[in-house]
């Protein structure tokens, strides 16, 4: 009996909740991979294959093959002999063939055409969004130069100086043309009178 009790004892978990609590997954490990019935593939490596395909189903070479195909259809199936025939004059098999190889293109060039629209939208994005800086690249340029200007505007160049200058110098001249005394005392002091006007 107590062999038994042991044996049950380590079958089941202990603890109050060890008995209520289900069984799920642990969160520190990945699930494992499921089973899939549809089988797997790349999706990108069958856009690049389709891609390729709806390329040479837009050149003239396709084109080329596909009519010299059919004309040496059509001639072995008239001209050889009647046990070698595979495809009798309403040409049944290859009006099969062409409606399959054109059921599998149609949808070959629209996914070849939704990549490419994908590109583009992403290419064309792209160049909004540089465009957007280049806006306001310019407008800071632009705000930038205008400030600078303005600045400019309140500077004293040298040029200015100088005619501010001269003005002045004409200014004084003439006051003492008209009123006949010296504007600057301290050049009385310096030198003899009578030869302000002749040292100047």
């Amino acid at each position: 009996m107590a062999p038994e009790r042991e044996a049950l004892r380590d079958r089941t978990p202990a603890g109050a909740t060890a008995t209520t609590r289900p069984r799920t997954p642990r969160l520190d490990q990945p699930r494992p991979p499921r089973r899939r019935i549809v089988p797997e593939w790349d999706p990108e490596a069958f856009g690049r294959l389709s891609e390729r395909i709806a390329r040479f189903l837009g050149t003239g070479r396709f084109i080329v093959w596909m009519t010299v195909v059919i004309i040496a259809w059509v001639l072995w199936n008239i001209a050889a002999p009647r046990p070698l025939r595979f495809d009798e004059y309403p040409f049944i098999f290859l009006t099969l063939m062409l409606s399959l190889q054109a059921s599998y293109a149609a949808p070959l060039i629209l996914l070849a055409q939704n990549r490419q629209d994908d590109r583009d939208r992403v290419n064309l994005e792209q160049d909004r969004k540089q465009n957007e800086r280049s806006i306001a690249d310019t407008e800071y340029l632009t705000r930038e130069i205008a400030a600078l200007r303005m600045g400019l505007g309140e500077v004293a160049t040298r040029d200015w100086i100088r005619s501010e200058l001269q003005d002045l110098l004409k200014e004084m001249e003439e006051r003492r043309r008209h009123d006949g005394h010296v504007v600057f005392p301290a050049e009385r002091s310096e030198h003899p009178s009578g030869r302000d006007a002749e040292d100047r």
